[in-house]
């Protein structure tokens, strides 16, 4: 039988081998293998200071640019739009960027009728239902639900009845009283699918959508396409630009570029999420006015810069 004394003897020679080969192994790494792991991490410290430098100078560029695109727009826009009617329109993914786009249009001259947010729960497919029978007990006498689209789309519906208390009535259609304009948009309000910043002052004659990146929760597919129906409803009335961020994804920007129908109408900036993309919006905007003209703007391959503007 094996003994005590062989299990005892065992174990000492497996830790003596450990304790050889640490030492040996030590001894292996303190010499060429040692030296090369301490080139490697030289190597990419100095990769890592350089990446960093180059980082730190592209913010620095960037915040250069913004400071340019300010004092640009300062004596580009004032009175390219003054006495034009503009209404802003706020998706949930553009609130970011909003303010700028706003401040740019008021330094371009123009009448902003209003800001209205329209909030999440206005694209959420689960209240479709709910919209449509919105848009019926919402609808007025100078806004009726007989011009309404009738596909059982409650976004599509809504969006219409919206767009014909905000905008100018299209040709042949009624003019919407100030007490119509008021209790339609009381209506949505009070169901929390919008909120007006401001009073609205009145119909607009175009419209700013600000829109952000695309959706991605399980229903993202549904809401961005609800989206697309809110700027499709407003463009059948007004002249309208799309001020968003990015153009991929299947967001509002990239599914107009993509749209040979929608792109002849609809003006797109994917870049408005900065100080060039807002005034760029801007100039769009009086692209859209003065020439009756869509354009493709922003820093995406399918874009121009910005538009080319009568002297």
């Amino acid at each position: 039988m094996i003994n005590f004394r062989y299990h005892v003897v065992s174990l000492t020679a497996v830790f003596l081998a450990l304790a050889i080969g640490l030492v040996v192994g030590t001894a292996a790494l303190n010499g060429p293998v040692a030296d090369s792991l301490k080139e490697n991490v030289n190597a990419l410290r100095k990769d890592n200071q350089q990446m960093r430098q180059s980082v730190n100078s592209l913010q620095k560029e960037l915040e250069l640019e913004e400071d340019f695109a300010a004092e640009m727009a300062q004596v580009v826009l004032p009175g390219k739009l003054t006495g034009k009617r503009v209404l802003v329109l706020s998706m949930p993914t553009g609130r970011d960027q909003t303010e700028g786009v706003l401040e740019m249009l008021k330094l371009a001259g123009a009448d902003v009728t209003g800001r209205v947010d329209l909030q999440d729960k206005y694209v959420d497919p689960d209240n479709n239902t709910n919209l449509l029978e919105l848009a019926v007990t919402a609808a007025r006498p100078t806004a009726p639900a007989s011009a309404l689209p009738g596909n059982g789309n409650g976004v599509e519906t809504s969006s219409a009845l919206l767009a014909s208390v905000l905008l100018d009535p299209a040709q042949g259609a009624t003019t919407v009283t100030e007490a119509d304009r008021r209790a339609v948009l009381a209506a949505y309000s009070n169901a929390g699918y919008l909120t007006a910043e401001n009073k609205v002052t009145g119909p607009a004659e175009a419209v700013v959508v600000v829109n952000g990146q695309p959706y991605v929760d399980k229903d993202s597919a549904t809401k961005d396409e609800s989206v697309v129906k809110v700027a499709e409803q407003f463009d059948r009335t007004g002249a309208i630009v799309v001020a968003g961020n990015g153009a991929a994804g299947g967001n509002l920007v990239a599914v107009v570029r993509a749209d040979p129908v929608l792109a002849q109408t609809i003006s797109t900036v994917d870049n408005a999420n900065t100080v060039q993309g807002q005034l760029v919006t801007s100039l769009a905007l009086v692209q859209q006015l003065t020439e009756k003209k869509a354009g493709q703007y922003g820093v995406a391959d399918n874009a121009s810069l910005l538009p080319r503007l009568p002297q």
